[in-house]
Parts: structure tokens; C-alpha cells; sequence
């Protein structure tokens, strides 16, 4: 397997492998030019960024910016996708975003994960897993979204959130470590 594949697969990998690096320079390229255009008078260009950084985009998307993107290959999102300023991804493993999903400013989705020993740690190799959220769910401000999180389809997370575990449908949850506080009827 290559590097690229082992990361996506979730298994051990080397980030500085030469393709990643590549592929991960582009895309921290793209965000540094989609971050110094503006909204108003550079539209058609940020449309064009956003549809070669992020080519798994299933519909509507918008991202006022700054954006920051690992990868972008990796980041897959339905129809009706906001998320606010600071919007942070670190897409090694799939990041898998529902229809309908608003994401408040300074949230971060972040995939790769490391060994406790840092005898492993110190090799500088990592993993990665997916988060997955589901459709019509609003993460606000300043959540942070753990690798191998599922967020089910209807829920809020509660602004500050530090989201380690799956929620389940249609609740409300918050907190350090994130938990359900209560069901949200619809």
C-alpha cells in the first residue's frame, strides 16, 4: 500500500511521505489564497479554490474564511454545507459531512491521532480516523470533533465542545468531554 492509502485506510503511516507532503502543500496553498480573497469582489476565484480543494463537495457550500484544510481529497460534504470563519480540518482519514449542516467559527475536525507511548509517538508516524456528522446538525462555536467521532443526524453540539465519543440522533450535547444533555424533539 502507499502512504496515501495507508493514511485513508486508517492505519499507520508516514506523513512526510513525498505525495503527501505534495498533496498537502497544495492544499495549504489553496487556503492561503482562498484567505486573502474577498468575499465581495473575488467570488468566481474563491468558487474555483474551493472546487479544486475540495472536489467531494456534493452541493451549496459556503465558507467565509480563513479556512484551513490538511488534504481537502479527503473532506466530503452533502448539499447545504456553512461553516464560519476559522473553520479547521485535518482531513487524513475521511471527515463525511451530511446535507444541511451548519458549523459555527473556530471549529476544528481533526483526524489524525497518535500513539500514547511516545517512544511510537517520536517516530513521527501517524493514523487517522473519520468523523462522520450526520445530516441537519449545527456544531457552534468552537467545538472540536475527535477522529472516529460520529455525530448523528438532528444534533447540536454546544458551543466549546470537546466531542471524544459518538453522539447519538437528535440531542443536545455539550461539555469537556462532550455528552448528551438532552433529546431534541422534532
Amino acid at each position: 500500500m502507499t502512504e496515501r492509502e495507508k493514511m485513508i485506510a486508517g492505519e499507520i503511516y508516514n506523513p512526510d511521505d513525498e505525495e503527501l507532503t505534495r498533496v498537502r502543500l497544495k492544499a495549504h496553498h489553496l487556503c492561503t489564497e482562498y484567505n486573502k480573497l474577498f468575499e465581495d469582489t473575488d467570488e468566481i476565484r474563491r468558487k474555483e479554490i474551493l472546487k479544486e480543494l475540495l472536489p467531494n463537495v456534493k452541493g451549496d457550500i459556503f465558507l467565509p474564511g480563513p479556512i484551513y484544510f490538511d488534504y481537502g481529497f479527503n473532506f466530503i460534504a452533502g448539499k447545504n454545507f456553512f461553516a464560519n470563519f476559522n473553520f479547521t480540518v485535518l482531513d487524513c482519514a475521511p471527515v463525511i459531512i451530511g446535507d444541511n449542516v451548519m458549523i459555527g467559527s473556530s471549529v476544528s475536525l481533526l483526524t489524525p491521532v497518535h500513539d500514547m507511548n511516545y517512544v511510537k509517538r517520536n517516530t513521527f508516524f501517524e493514523a487517522a480516523k473519520k468523523i462522520k456528522i450526520g445530516d441537519n446538525c449545527w456544531l457552534a462555536s468552537n467545538v472540536t470533533v475527535i477522529g472516529g467521532v460520529t455525530i448523528g443526524s438532528g444534533s447540536v453540539i454546544g458551543a466549546g465542545s470537546v466531542v471524544t465519543r459518538d453522539i447519538p440522533e437528535n440531542v443536545f450535547a455539550a461539555g469537556v468531554p462532550c455528552k448528551k444533555i438532552r433529546d431534541i424533539v422534532c
